[in-house]
């Protein structure tokens, strides 16, 4: 680092034109300025070790939000892709594709979230999917604030109690926050939003509108055929419902 002293004009400098010196004298001082801001940002090399061990952290019992399947991209550590399988609320048996970009200053500057699956969310933007975590991490703090955290903020958000207390300066999406008063109507448009989530296109066409200029998801969904899945059923020790027990 330079010191500031260092930018001191020395005697052999003319000091009978002001302007000029203060010039130089300034020009010095963004350049140290300068020097320093590259200094501090982090490099490219620890921004992909911290995004690393974020991911090994979810091996961590707890870490991983239960009905969540998190996998980087194998083309960019610095993007992750998952899928939330929504098993209570509003939003129960919904399938949400979603996309975590970590920027280059990581841990800094917390990952950007977007869905991917058309969702009726007060804090999910309907154009893009972004998905808003202020609420959660105001501000965003390096040290204390971790990816599962953010990982347990987006389960959390899909819960009656955190819709009850949202707020509509952080909705995204205010037509979702105007039906947020009327229970039995959001209830009715967030079922809706899950049967989509549920339906063949979202599911398996890797060219729905929602992943318009997103390129292709790591998690890919495969219809089987009956007997593809009772294989596979078999192989994994499931069992058919008994409807009569």
């Amino acid at each position: 680092m330079l010191a500031i002293g260092g930018l001191v004009p020395s005697p052999t400098i003319d000091l009978s034109s002001p302007t000029r010196n203060r010039s130089k004298t300034t020009s010095r001082i963004a350049s140290a300025t300068s020097t320093t801001a590259v200094a501090d940002a982090p490099s490219p090399a620890l921004t992909r070790t911290a995004v690393a061990l974020e991911y090994a952290a979810l091996l961590h019992a707890g870490h991983c939000p239960l009905g969540m399947y998190v996998t980087p991209s194998p083309d960019n550590l610095l993007v992750w892709d998952a899928v939330f399988f929504v098993h209570q609320g509003y939003y129960t048996d919904s399938i949400l594709k979603f996309r975590l970009t970590f920027p280059p200053t990581y841990p800094d500057r917390p990952p950007a979230v977007h869905f991917l699956t058309d969702v009726f969310h007060p804090l999910v933007s309907q154009q893009g999917g972004t998905f808003n975590l202020a609420p959660r991490f105001r501000p965003w703090r390096p040290k204390e604030h971790h990816v599962f955290d953010v990982l347990h903020w987006i389960k959390a958000a899909f819960k009656k109690h955190a819709l009850d207390e949202v707020k509509e300066a952080d909705c995204l999406n205010k037509e979702a926050y105007r039906y947020h008063d009327t229970t039995s109507s959001f209830a009715a448009l967030a079922t809706q939003s899950s049967m989509l989530s549920q339906s063949a296109s979202a599911l398996f066409d890797r060219d729905h509108p929602s992943m318009a200029g997103k390129g292709t998801h790591s998690i890919q969904f495969r219809e089987l055929k009956p007997e593809q899945l009772a294989t596979l059923r078999a192989r994994v020790g499931l069992k058919e419902w008994d409807d009569t027990v």
